[in-house]
């Protein structure tokens, strides 16, 4: 009887193994963050805002693993970079904005190391945070086989000669009316600029809330907008990931 508990506890520490996971992309690591709790749950890809995968994105993922689903955090910067001056997060963030085909190489090694770790990519969705959420709209514009990308008080104007016509997921977007980072005129362009692709999208916007509606303890926390960003998207996972 014991060998038999001993063996079912095993296998439990694998189906809900987990953790900080270093990779390589051309010679330099990187660490993301993945757990799952089960085998073969939907995926949540996610992608950290401008200071790096912190405390924050590991709480999003045991947020997302409370709801059953699988969450990969990726690493954009490289492992052990997590700035926490504002010149370093605008410097390294910049880096990546004017190297775009960096972006996506980094976004598409994350994505592939999530596999690699046992996730199951083909019943995905990718959401990011801020820059994150900047990055994961370039993610859509690739073409990459996910099957929504949501940006969370993201950057959502298209760089000069992109567009949405390869995407291949529907587009949610929340967003602050208050966002002083991230103009309703940008937001507005950018919805024009999915229906006029043909694209499914949905657009939501919170009165009051500031850019960096979501992160917990800053100043410019939002906790109505939090929230209720937060329950339509446990929505959008219900309706989108099977």
């Amino acid at each position: 009887m014991k060998k038999i508990m001993f063996t079912i506890l095993a296998m439990a520490s694998l189906v809900f193994a987990g953790g900080y996971v270093t990779y390589s992309v051309d010679g330099k690591e990187y660490e993301g963050y993945y757990n799952s709790p089960s085998k073969n749950a939907p995926l949540v890809y996610i992608v950290h805002d401008w200071d790096g995968v912190t405390d924050y994105e590991v709480k999003r993922v045991e947020m997302l693993n409370n709801l059953g689903y699988a969450a990969f955090a990726v690493d954009l910067y490289g492992k052990g970079v997590r700035p926490t001056q504002l010149e370093d997060k605008k410097a390294l963030t910049k880096s990546l904005y004017t190297d775009r085909e960096k972006m996506r190489k980094l976004l598409d090694a994350g994505f592939e190391e999530a596999k690699k770790q046992g996730a199951n990519t083909d019943n995905s969705l990718g959401m990011g945070y801020c820059f994150g959420g900047t990055a994961i709209l370039e993610m859509a514009r690739s073409g990459a086989k996910l099957k929504a990308f949501v940006p969370f008080h993201g950057g959502l104007t298209t760089p000069n000669g992109q567009d949405y016509s390869k995407t291949k997921g529907k587009v949610v977007v929340f967003h602050g009316s208050a966002d002083k980072a991230v103009s309703l005129q940008e937001f507005a362009t950018l919805a024009q600029e999915l229906e006029e692709t043909g694209l499914n999208h949905e657009m939501l916007t919170y009165s009051g809330a500031p850019h960096a509606f979501t992160v917990f303890g800053s100043n410019r926390y939002h906790k109505e907008a939090d929230e209720k960003s937060w329950k339509r998207f446990t929505e959008v996972l219900e309706e989108t990931l099977k």
